[in-house]
């Protein structure tokens, strides 16, 4: 861009071409781009390369309808899946951008959410007791949007929007403007969904909302919210399912780091950091990672269902990322990847969250809130409204938070002076609080993971066949770790002779209820089974499946008084004690000291009875998921019922 500073923002103000402004977390500056906007179909469609095939920089807005890409429900409200030609850039420093860009604050008509709150936590209630108590998902977001009227020049808006989220929120992943014909996007979002660059994937699970108190927080006010089980639990689920995302994309599955905490204005979060290699072309990762469970739920594809059952109205670009593309070094010239297959572009993706619309006069602010079995229905909503109020404080809509002022820091003598935000993860307390929680987590996925050396099942192959959960890549990236060649298969895709033909068949995990007879998938999946096992064929059945084959066996099936979604148990497997993380709605039950049923040996809880794991002449099952952060013990229970299951039947 040849103006300098002063000539560019008045530009942008008055102008009417499309532009973007991003502050990124951790740089003194402010990024301007501009160029030209195209609408496309597919992330496949995103233009990396200009009409001479020469690598070029795009920003694309991903609305929530593109995950019908992947198969999955959505409401489609035609939201286009935008893309910004970057044609010229610039920097300004931060400082001088809060100089220049306005800041009279933008008055608010008719203020208010779409949905009322005693009509919101209805329908909480509801997705608790008939999606999680059905046994469709560990857990799920449901959105509801605040909206005013907004009489000012759309520019100008943004303009003032982006300078107040610059000067008013910390601890952003991005802070941004998005001006395009006919729609404003402008946010501070914490969350990196997904980046690439030079083949190192990273994605940024963030999860549990704690709401700062008048003051702000201090240790005291977030040990409390540290030693919640649900907000715990929260977190833990929403690793599992990116994890899944990180096995899928990466050839070492992903490594995870942290808890840290995620300090904003006026909410703090916790987070962990997840990273793997992938040579994957960047608009590829974009798909398989559609979209960030903390927005979505799990697993995934039940909960593009179960949003599109429960929210009255499409999403937008709520949820979606807003996905920047920039030509890696070296990258002129080339495709959308090079010629030994490492990708052309860098890919930095963060979710589009805590963002402002502004469309046609009218502003919105979508937020959601995370169901879980622990969720209590007015708590969510509190959630939702401090949600919204962390943008609409930021942007001046609703009074600004005051922040603590810790003994002896800045500010301390002077009442008057600002007060400097407080470091609380540097505490003692809250980083011992942080720091314990991994204690219960799997090794597995805490430590770097380099490819397995031959491995103990050097030689054999596995058959995996997904009944709709992605915990098989995890799954399968375990196998492969123990030695196996790991294939996996979706339960609709499957053939007969590919179930009778493999070495070890592990039939997977699902939602729904087991015992619903005119379910495809259900049927399918029982249909696997019992060839295997009347074959005496190498069988190995997790959760879902482990209920089938319990069923087959003539076990009773039962739903539980309470989910176990997310949930960690100390249980006893054949001998060996393992603490294996559950997310099952239903389970096998026997009566108590009950051992066997016909050729199976059973593991089962020696109160309730419900069975944790069976095995047998070449087959094995278990009820929990080994392959989860939260089975501490999941690979060593994962080979010995491997072995199990592999093992020779004797003539």
């Amino acid at each position: 861009m040849t103006g300098t500073v002063p000539d560019i923002l008045p530009l942008l103000r008055e102008g009417d071409a499309p532009f973007a402004l991003i502050a990124r977390e951790g740089s003194p500056d402010v990024e301007i781009l501009t160029g030209d906007v195209v609408d496309v179909e597919l992330l496949a469609d995103i233009p990396l390369l200009d009409a001479a095939g020469t690598a070029q920089e795009v920003l694309a807005l991903v609305p929530y309808r593109q995950v019908r890409e992947r198969g999955f429900a959505a409401h489609d409200d035609g939201a286009p899946l935008r893309c910004l030609i970057v044609r010229d850039r610039t920097r300004v420093p931060v400082e001088l951008a809060l100089t220049l860009l306005p800041s009279e604050p933008i008055p608010l008509e008719r203020p208010g959410f779409d949905i009322a709150d005693d009509v919101y936590a209805g329908i909480v209630e509801t997705v608790i007791a008939d999606e999680i108590g059905r046994g469709e998902g560990a857990n799920f977001v449901i959105r509801r949007d605040f909206r005013a009227g907004v009489d000012a020049d759309p520019r100008v808006a943004a303009l003032t929007w982006f300078r107040a989220l610059l000067a008013h929120e910390r601890g952003a992943y991005w802070t941004f403007a998005i001006v395009t014909p006919g729609h404003v996007a402008v946010g501070a979002s914490p969350e990196a969904h997904v980046s690439a660059r030079g083949g190192l994937v990273t994605m940024n699970p963030i999860s549990g909302t704690f709401r700062h108190p008048a003051g702000g927080a201090t240790a005291e006010t977030l040990t409390e919210f540290l030693s919640s089980t649900k907000e715990t639990e929260e977190l833990f689920m929403v690793v599992d399912e990116e994890l899944k995302m990180m096995s899928a994309v990466c050839t070492d599955g992903g490594r995870i780091t942290g808890p840290h905490l995620k300090e904003m204005s006026r909410l703090t979060h916790t987070e962990y950091m997840l990273s793997g290699r992938s040579r994957l072309d960047p608009r590829d990762i974009l798909r398989e990672t559609m979209f960030a469970p903390t927005v979505t739920g799990s697993p995934m594809q039940n909960a593009c269902t179960v949003i599109q059952r429960h929210e009255r109205s499409p999403r937008g670009y709520y949820s979606g990322v807003a996905a920047l593309f920039t030509p890696a070094a070296g990258a002129a010239g080339q495709g959308a990847a090079s010629h030994d297959g490492a990708a052309s572009h860098d890919l930095d993706a963060p979710i589009l969250i805590r963002t402002a619309y502004l469309v046609d006069g009218m502003l919105r602010v979508p937020v959601g809130a995370t169901l879980v079995r622990h969720s209590d229905p007015y708590g969510e909503v509190s959630e939702t409204h401090g949600k919204a109020a962390g943008v609409l404080g930021a942007i001046g809509a609703v009074p600004r938070d005051i922040p603590a002022v810790p003994q002896g820091g800045p500010g301390a003598e002077d009442p008057d002076a600002p007060a400097a935000p407080r470091a609380l993860g540097d505490d003692p307390q809250i980083a011992g609080l942080l720091a314990s929680r991994n204690s219960r987590l799997a090794p597995f996925w805490l430590n770097p993971q380099d490819a397995a050396d031959g491995g103990p099942f050097a030689g054999h192959s596995a058959l995996v066949v997904d009944a709709e959960d992605r915990f098989t890549t995890m799954l399968a990236h375990q196998l492969r770790h123990l030695g196996l060649d790991a294939r996996i298969v979706p339960w609709n895709e499957v053939t007969d002779e590919q179930v009778d033909d493999a070495e070890l068949v592990v039939s997977g995990p699902g939602p729904g209820d087991p015992r619903e007879p005119g379910n495809p998938r259900m049927k399918r999946m029982r249909d696997v089974v019992a060839r295997r096992l009347d074959a005496g064929r190498p069988l190995l059945a997790v959760c879902l499946s482990h209920q089938i084959l319990a069923d087959r066996l003539g076990i009773e099936l039962a739903p539980l008084d309470r989910p176990h979604q997310g949930l960690q148990k100390s249980v006893e497997v054949f001998g060996a004690e393992a603490s294996i993380g559950f997310y099952n709605t239903f389970t096998a039950r026997v009566a108590p000291d009950t051992t066997r049923r016909g050729p199976a040996e059973i593991a089962a809880d020696p109160v309730t009875g419900d069975v944790y794991a069976l095995r047998g002449p070449s087959f094995s099952s278990v009820q929990g998921h080994l392959e989860s952060i939260l089975s501490h013990d999941g690979m060593e229970t994962l080979e010995r019922l491997i072995t199990q299951a592999l093992a020779p039947v004797p003539a």
